[in-house]
């Protein structure tokens, strides 16, 4: 079994040498892989999963990450050099779950071409989006949420998981080193978690309910006790619109749950949240938070730990605050 991963690798090495010559050819392609690193390389779908695994693998290997900070990972795309780069990894790590919706076929063409691929969120014990009447997305009751990272705790098994499959997969990467950082990395995730609940414990139990602009945080509304009334955009993923009636839905439902606060994305228009104040009056704050996506470094969520923090603190002012005033 050992043979057969070297003679993987040796072929992915070729790859590699192949795209290198290819991208010689054309100044775009040459910024994209332009490295005299003879390191193994390990590729990454979304900028939050990059960001962990940099965390495991510190110095071990070259981690590419596909996505671009602010991007919406259910609509990011690759360029013909990303998919070569997909083919030519030692490792492909992606979220799944039907997250990267644009991307999956060229995971499923790096597997068939011998590259190993870890799907992280098929592995932390996903959950299935709730029933719409339940506050779930119109069209997803029962499929899976690929939400996974707005628990702290699953990313905790995520990561200690990755770090598995580095050891695995990843040839001439040190172990012992991969399991330090691996344990430490945990130790900032634990304590995370401990955080997160606190800052939860200063909202009221029946306070604790969740209007969004996307169906992104029914993992977090599962681990701290909230409840999920609903999404603006009535869908698991964020490729489509709400319809009028969907719209007078979720407003007799915040109505219902006396809900004043939605949150909104901060990496896209707050345009479907802003009509959303309008057709329930003036005193409804709509709030920002960092859901699917790290921003650029020094915007505030460059991390997964940062962006968590950011998130709680956002979230937890949100629905102890006074209401707007109008």
């Amino acid at each position: 079994m050992r043979g057969s991963k070297r003679a993987r690798v040796g072929v992915a090495r070729l790859r590699s040498l192949l795209m290198g010559l290819l991208a010689l050819t054309t100044a775009a392609a040459a910024t994209a892989c332009a490295t005299t690193d003879d390191r193994a390389r390990i590729v990454v779908t979304t900028n939050i999963l990059g960001d962990v695994t940099r965390q495991i693998v510190g110095d071990e290997a070259e981690v590419t990450v596909l996505m671009k900070p602010n991007a919406d990972p259910h609509s990011f795309g690759l360029s013909a050099v990303q998919a070569a780069e997909l083919e030519a990894a030692d490792l492909v790590v992606f979220n799944g779950l039907g997250l990267e919706e644009n991307v999956l076929r060229h995971v499923d063409a790096a597997r068939e071409a011998g590259v190993a691929t870890f799907e992280v969120g098929e592995a932390v014990d996903p959950l299935t989006f709730r029933a719409s009447e339940d506050g779930g997305p119109a069209d997803g009751a029962g499929q899976p949420d690929p939400h996974f990272w707005t628990d702290p705790d699953r990313m905790r098994k995520a990561a200690g998981l990755m770090a598995d499959q580095v050891v695995e997969h990843v040839d001439g990467v040190d172990e012992t080193a991969i399991r330090a950082n691996a344990a430490r990395y945990d130790a900032r995730l634990a304590e995370l978690s401990t955080w997160m609940a606190d800052s939860f414990d200063r909202i009221p139990d029946d306070e604790r309910a969740l209007v969004t602009n996307h169906h992104v945080f029914g993992y977090l509304a599962e681990r701290f006790g909230f409840r999920v009334i609903g999404a603006v955009i009535p869908s698991g993923t964020t490729l489509a619109s709400p319809s009028s009636s969907d719209l007078r839905s979720l407003t007799r439902a915040m109505e219902e749950a006396g809900v004043r606060t939605v949150f909104a994305d901060s990496s896209r228009p707050k345009r479907l949240a802003e009509v959303l104040r309008t057709e329930l009056g003036g005193d409804v704050r709509v709030v920002e938070l960092y859901s699917e996506s790290l921003t650029a470094k020094g915007e505030g969520a460059d991390t997964y730990l940062r962006m968590m923090r950011a998130n709680t603190a956002a979230m937890t002012d949100g629905l102890t605050a006074s209401p707007a005033g109008g």
